[in-house]
């Protein structure tokens, strides 16, 4: 109880550092850990404490011991909308504004809005209250994270389609891991303290896998620790300033590839709070007028998860992929260029081996590091 007030008074603190709203964020590796339960505890600690905390959005998700928790705690109505003949319920961002409590409570922060809201993402929800200087702590789980996507995807068989930017976490003041054993989850399941009776079953034949928990388990610690390293890293007083780090993603028009190495340079470059890019280089053949529909939406749709990600898109035409490459990361002031494993046939390989020897040389010769992507 003493660590958990301690860790509630440290929130304090960072309160009064700045009019922006102070974000905390709750990471579990699962639905079912307490991040839910953990924010509604503290919620009544910082009400004990004279705070004016609101509840903006929780959901319950028919667990009794969470609801028993929202006892006593001040929660703002939520917006109905009618959407498709029913009436549906979504966090009602203008009251928050206008009733400005001190801490605002905002459970899914990977929730997709209902169509016609003014914000698509609850994510942008609460930078749009955050930047009114309310403070905000929210919750969601690992695998929401945009630049986690194939990795849990090659985990559990699914991909998850409701994700928020990894900047969002970048962002936050305090990231929290709420952490289980996966006996002390599976057990939680088994119980019915966290899906009803009928979808038990399901749950573990898919996301509740012991071996799905322990990877998950491991992408969570992982992405706090990582955190809390910036963190340390930006605040330490007298710290040595570390290398600066910019990085280059290097993509073409196959969406999947793109995108996979879009995430893992997103990753990295958030790991060592660097810059980064994405440069796509349009070849002749590639030309507008050439170029198939298809592969022009996998494109754009690439751009857009870069921007997303907190990246900048460049885009040129040239002849040659690997002098363009040079070029680039040159102009830029690139320290890391990363591209994806290639996969020719032998013959193009020995057809491609000069250029990339010669791209090779060339980045050896101006400091700039490659890394190749799986």
């Amino acid at each position: 109880m003493e660590e958990r007030e301690n860790n509630v008074q440290h929130f304090l603190n960072l309160i009064k550092k700045s009019r922006q709203g102070k974000f905390k964020v709750y990471i579990g590796m699962i639905a079912g850990v307490g991040k839910t339960y953990r924010m509604l505890q503290e919620a009544h600690i910082l009400q004990e404490n004279g705070i004016d905390i609101k509840i903006g959005y929780i959901e319950t998700h028919g667990r009794k011991e969470t609801a028993a928790q929202l006892e006593g705690l001040p929660i703002i109505s939520r917006r109905k909308i009618f959407y498709k003949g029913k009436e549906l319920e979504e966090l009602d961002v203008q009251t928050i504004l206008n009733l400005h409590p001190e801490i605002v409570i905002i459970d899914e922060l990977a929730h997709t809005n209902i169509e016609g809201s003014k914000n698509e993402k609850r994510w942008q929800d609460v930078l749009e209250i955050l930047e009114a200087g309310i403070n905000v702590i929210s919750a969601v789980n690992v695998q929401h994270i945009e630049s986690l996507n194939e990795e849990v995807k090659r985990i559990t068989g699914i991909e998850v389609a409701e994700r928020i930017p990894d900047r969002i976490i970048t962002m936050a003041d305090e990231v929290v891991n709420i952490d289980l054993t996966a006996e002390d989850l599976i057990s939680r399941l088994k119980e019915g303290k966290i899906y009803p009776t009928d979808k038990i079953h399901s749950a573990l034949t898919n996301f509740f896998k012991s071996e799905h928990i322990l990877r998950l388990r491991e992408l969570a610690l992982k992405e706090v620790a990582s955190h809390v390293v910036r963190k340390a890293d930006s605040e330490a007083p007298n710290a040595t300033p570390s290398k600066h780090m910019t990085f280059m993603a290097c993509i073409g028009s196959n969406g999947k590839k793109a995108n996979n190495i879009i995430r893992k340079t997103a990753r990295q470059a958030g790991y060592y709070n660097g810059e980064w890019y994405v440069l796509y280089v349009q070849r002749p053949q590639e030309s507008l007028d050439k170029i198939a529909l298809d592969s022009q939406r996998k494109l754009i749709n690439s751009f857009k998860l870069a921007v997303e990600l907190g990246g900048q898109v460049i885009q040129v035409k040239h002849t040659s992929i690997p002098k363009a490459i040079v070029e680039q990361a040159i102009k830029m002031n690139v320290s890391t260029v990363c591209i994806g494993m290639p996969h020719l046939h032998w013959f193009r390989m020995v057809l491609q081996t000069r250029p990339m020897n010669e791209l090779l040389k060339t980045l050896k010769a101006e400091g700039i590091d490659l890394i190749i992507l799986s």
